[in-house]
């Protein structure tokens, strides 16, 4: 019966109205401002430089005041579901919500997809997701049906009518049915549609970094919904430039959070996810971030390598040494830090609920400050 259910709710979504969304946008990107970063990116610069990564996303934008959405990131793509993969998480600092880690520190396994939503939404979200689990396909190997989804969230409360409930089951399963690989979208995007970082619209940012032959040729992606920090922080290429915007004020308190998705195909183990997890705090501060009280930031890491390595006759398991993780460390900083500088350009101005209006940042005031400080690359 839960089968039949869940695969009436995916058919439902074929009929389902179509939303009304923003354009996704794909240019520019930091880079092409002339912002500098460090070290080398992928030919996407996106998570998606994993091999077998896929995002997709339910973008919400409905009337004057629903401003919201889903994310959703498939380590595996099509055989998310099936092949479990090691999995270490992080919180920084825990006002905000992640589920299903209680497992992951138990398993060493993330067993489905990494969903990112708004804070009221995780219910609906979770649920949706277990009914999709469902719809794939038969019980687990010991019989049973069961499911711990992952999903994270921040607050979109100050464009988003968020206490009316407007994610349903349908956007759940819009975004995880549309994941795939190629460009990700970014800023008004899926989750991160009604997001606000550093008193400017942001949301959903993406970037990547390969190492060197001789560090391992590794791949590390990362996917943020950013929503944190307040104006006079932003910090981009180690320039204050929140401090010289001439944007109207949000908010005087931090209120906001972020939730940072790692992505790599080095051999690592769920003890060193963690600490890769954990590096995700220093590409964070690099962006201006202290991390405030009201602040949700819990990451979460995922390593594509080991694909069989939950199966009941595993094949021996790759690991690379702990004192050759320094260049991943190095990576996933770099990534991080260009993933919200990603978000905050690809940010649109945003009217929303209770008509409070959030600018975004401006491109051309972004490279005069740079310029100024001597940052603009050539």
């Amino acid at each position: 019966m839960l089968k039949i259910a869940a695969a009436i709710a995916l058919t439902a979504l074929s009929s389902a109205p179509v939303l009304a969304q923003t354009a996704p946008t794909h240019e520019p990107r930091a880079r092409d401002l002339g912002v500098p970063f460090d070290g080398e990116t992928g030919p996407l610069n996106a998570i998606t430089d994993v091999a077998g990564v896929t995002v997709g996303f339910a973008t919400i934008v409905e009337d004057d005041d629903v401003r919201t959405g889903v994310t959703a990131v498939l380590p595996r793509g099509a055989d998310t579901m099936h092949r479990p993969a090691f999995a270490g998480w992080f919180s920084l600092n825990g006002n905000g919500e992640m589920t299903g880690t209680a497992w992951i520190d138990e398993s060493g396994f993330l067993e489905g997809p990494v969903m990112i939503t708004n804070t009221h939404s995780v219910g609906v979200v979770r649920d949706a997701v277990i009914q999709w689990r469902v719809a794939q396909g038969g019980a687990d190997a010991t019989g049973y049906w069961w499911s711990l989804p992952v999903v994270a969230e921040t607050w979109d409360g100050h464009l988003n009518d968020i206490n009316g409930f407007h994610v349903k089951p349908e956007h759940v399963f819009e975004a995880i049915e549309g994941a795939h690989g190629g460009s990700v979208e970014e800023g008004n995007v899926g989750g991160g549609t009604g997001m606000i970082c550093y008193e400017l619209k942001c949301g959903t940012g993406t970037a990547s970094r390969v190492l060197t032959a001789e560090e391992g040729g590794f791949t590390v992606g990362v996917l943020v919904q950013a929503n944190h920090g307040l104006r006079d922080q932003a910090t981009i290429a180690g320039v204050p430039i929140g401090r010289e915007l001439d944007t109207p004020r949000v908010w005087n308190e931090e209120t906001g959070s972020i939730i940072i998705v790692v992505a790599t195909d080095a051999p690592l183990l769920p003890t060193q996810l963690q600490r890769l997890a954990r590096r995700a705090s220093l590409g964070l501060a690099r962006t201006g971030a202290v991390s405030g009280n009201g602040s949700g930031d819990i990451f979460i890491a995922f390593s594509t390598a080991n694909p069989d390595a939950a199966s009941e006759n595993p094949p021996p398991v790759e690991m690379i040494a702990n004192g050759n993780m320094d260049p991943l460390f190095t990576a996933t900083v770099q990534a991080v830090e260009e993933a919200i500088v990603n978000a905050m350009v690809a940010g649109q101005p945003m009217t929303g609920a209770e008509g409070h209006h959030v600018p975004a940042l401006d491109h051309d005031q972004l490279r005069q400050i740079l310029a100024r400080h001597g940052r603009l690359a050539q």
